[in-house]
């Protein structure tokens, strides 16, 4: 699939689901690889990732667009265009959009946590990502002694 194709796809989605018509740019960005696409407020052009086309389909990239569509529409109408506003869930549910795209083989997922801190007092576990100064803090619980161990990533 071409820009141009993508260009017109978009414009139909945006038609036919919002009844607003799209008019800036939407095109391919083969670097997106842990996100499906995006959507720039200065510029209101819309990126999406061709990993995701060869993939998962058309009809998961189609969701792919109305993601961003709701960014776009919702941007410039001055509502709630973020992820976490109730407009953008609710327009999201309106033309059945997906609220995050498949994972793709092989890009590799970083695990939430990467540091486990273990009292040596009262065996209290801790779950971090960062690491942490065990000679500048201690316990919660009990004020006891932390010991840190890195997990394994995968």
């Amino acid at each position: 699939m071409e820009h141009l194709e993508l260009q017109a796809w978009v414009e139909r989605i945006s038609l036919a689901f919002f009844g607003r018509p799209f008019l800036h740019r939407a095109t391919f960005n083969a670097r997106l690889r842990s996100t499906g696409g995006r959507y720039f407020l200065r510029s209101h052009n819309i990126e999406i990732s061709p990993r995701q086309l060869d993939m998962f389909g058309v009809d998961e990239v189609e969701k792919i667009i109305k993601h961003e569509l709701c960014h776009y529409h919702l941007h410039l109408m001055n509502k709630g265009y973020r992820h976490r506003d109730s407009d953008f869930k609710r327009l999201l549910a309106e033309v059945g959009g997906s609220r995050f795209c498949q994972a793709a083989p092989g890009v590799r997922r970083v695990e939430p946590y990467r540091y486990k801190l273990v009292c040596a007092s009262c065996g209290t576990e801790f779950m971090r990502k960062r690491s942490v100064n065990v000679h500048k803090y201690g316990c919660g619980k009990c004020r006891g002694k932390l010991v840190q161990t890195v997990l394994d990533s995968v």
